[in-house]
């Protein structure tokens, strides 16, 4: 679960550290508080795309850190596989944001890409905002919901497997079936390309061989000075006593000095060695100054190879080691177009059997869509009528397509909130409070197969008061007792039930804004609840409301 949120130089935030329980946290404060930004750190460090807009004012960056405790297998084999451990159950994940736009992460200190928070993310926490209720009007997502409630994940690879091999040999024989005159002309245009690259023999390196003999071709009289003034140095010239017979004379000298004292032998002997060392040096260099030719028929030559090779990979757009896998490709791609008759008949009879395999993997999926939708038709419907929707019908409606990344089911839920209406679209029917409530029914069926350890709710209220709003509390406290749920709610009736009561509060210090996160007494709690029933001027009325449903939901 997530035990601490650190929050550094997100919009209102300047430093804050939260520290979360087991059961239902809640979050309050007045609107504009900063609400809304504890749930934008938790989507940075998620992963989410995140804007350079949210760094507090004046600064150059912000920071968030998260710290998991307790976590599940499902996240251990998930950190594993990105090529992480765990440390003791504890997983710590960080991001910096930049004004740069750039961002860095870490996962349990070591470097980490935005990507793999992402992944890794989807087994830790689950966010259900106020959008998400408005993505039920999308009966794409529903078919998610019902796989998800289904288990149909090992069911949906193997479709997915099949169909992918059946769009590739699909591809292919479309290709093949291309008129004869396009054939044609791609033969003609392939035979010419690979005539082309066969001609001009393409060894691998070559360009890069070729270069390094031109800079010394060109670089003759540089070579020859150098060489010429280091064999002088060495051997010396006719005014001049060179290395070598400097070094002979003072290892001579030294021999003499160690027939007065032996211990001068061993700096003779390496005297002795550093002279024949470079007297073969010398020698190697004045062979080297006459092996050293200029030879501009040779650099002409090079010249013109490497204009070649240049214009070959100017050509067909790829590097020159790469024109010779390329030319593999175009022939490979000739060999097809030529033995057409014969490779089409093979594609189709790959096709057909790509095809039956992708349709009874499909077939398979859709039939248990069609086994759990009903069940789970039921029980959303259930915990709907929980929640004052007591009416409501839910009807899943299935409709046949071609095959897609999905299966072959076209899946839409259809929703009737009073009695004697034919059930219909979501979209046309729903209000956002029912849509609301119908998402917070999908997700109570959903958590007790969901592996996510943590669930937040982003004012999932909206739209509704009263005994709906108990009634929706007391669903997110029956959902937290098998797993951590962070709800931000404006209901008084939803934040009496917490186990753990946070406040979220700003204020104006110096002509700029700070928002501080508190977690709250029972008196502390009786206030703000007073608050939320009774506005800015908190009435004893509204303190005794707040003290009688603390102490009613919490006995």
């Amino acid at each position: 679960m997530l035990q601490t949120l650190y929050i550094e130089n997100i919009a209102v935030i300047e430093k804050t550290s939260i520290d979360f329980n087991s059961g239902l946290n809640v979050l309050t404060g007045e609107t504009g508080a900063g609400k809304s930004i504890i749930i934008d750190a938790i989507n940075a460090i998620m992963g989410q795309r995140t804007s350079k807009d949210i760094i507090r004012t004046g600064e150059q960056s912000a920071f968030v850190s998260a710290q998991f405790e307790n976590i599940n297998n499902e996240v251990i084999n998930k950190l594993e596989e990105l090529g992480f451990s765990d440390d003791d159950g504890v997983l710590i994940l960080q991001r910096t944001l930049n004004t740069s736009g750039k961002s860095s992460c870490k996962i349990n200190g070591r470097p980490a890409t935005v990507s793999m928070l992402k992944e890794l993310s989807k087994y830790l926490i689950n966010i259900h905002g106020q959008h998400e209720s408005y993505e039920l009007f999308s009966p794409e997502t529903h078919i998610d919901y019902i796989d998800s409630y289904g288990k149909s994940s090992e069911l949906l690879a193997e479709y997915k497997e099949n169909y992918k091999e059946y769009k590739i040999l699909k591809k292919k024989l479309n290709e093949a079936n291309t008129d004869e005159s396009e054939r044609l002309k791609e033969i003609d245009l392939l035979s010419f390309q690979i005539q082309e690259l066969n001609d001009a023999d393409v060894k691998l390196g070559e360009e890069e061989t070729l270069e390094a003999e031109r800079t010394s071709l060109m670089s003759f009289e540089k070579i020859f000075s150098l060489l010429n003034e280091a064999k002088m140095l060495l051997s010396g010239n006719e005014s001049f006593d060179g290395g070598v017979e400097a070094v002979d004379s003072a290892c001579s000298n030294i021999q003499k000095a160690a027939e007065y004292n032996s211990e001068y032998e061993s700096l003779s002997d390496t005297l002795s060695d550093v002279y024949y060392n470079l007297k073969d040096c010398a020698e190697n260099i004045s062979d080297a100054i006459d092996n050293l030719e200029s030879d501009p028929q040779r650099l002409e030559e090079i010249e013109e190879r490497l204009d070649l090779l240049n214009r070959l990979s100017r050509k067909y757009n790829c590097p020159c080691d790469d024109l010779i896998p390329f030319a593999e490709n175009m022939q490979s791609r000739l060999d097809e177009l030529v033995n057409f008759d014969k490779n089409r008949d093979e594609l189709i009879g790959a096709v057909e059997k790509a095809e039956n395999l992708t349709m009874q993997s499909a077939q398979k999926l859709s039939k248990h869509r069609k086994k759990v939708a009903l069940d789970f038709a039921k029980k959303v419907k259930d915990e709907m009528s929980f929640l004052n929707m007591p009416n409501v019908e839910l009807v899943p409606q299935f409709e046949i397509t071609e095959f897609n990344p999905k299966g072959i089911d076209k899946v839409e839920l259809l929703i009737s909130a009073n009695p004697g209406e034919t059930p219909r679209p979501v979209a046309k029917i729903a209000s956002g409070g029912e849509l609301s409530r119908m998402m917070l029914a999908i997700k109570t069926v959903l958590s007790a197969s969901d592996t996510v350890d943590t669930l937040i709710f982003d004012e999932v209220d909206t739209g509704i008061s009263g005994s709906a709003a108990e009634k929706v509390g007391l669903k997110l406290k029956q959902v937290s007792e098998n797993s951590q749920v962070l709800c931000v709610t404006h209901q008084a009736q939803i934040a009496a039930l917490a186990d753990h009561h946070y406040l979220i509060c700003k204020q104006v210090d110096d002509g700029r804004t700070f928002t501080e996160v508190s977690i709250l007494d029972h008196n502390g709690r009786v206030n703000e609840l007073a608050r939320i029933i009774g506005g800015v001027n908190i009435t004893e009325a509204a303190l005794t409301h707040a003290e009688s449903m603390l102490n009613e939901y919490n006995n």
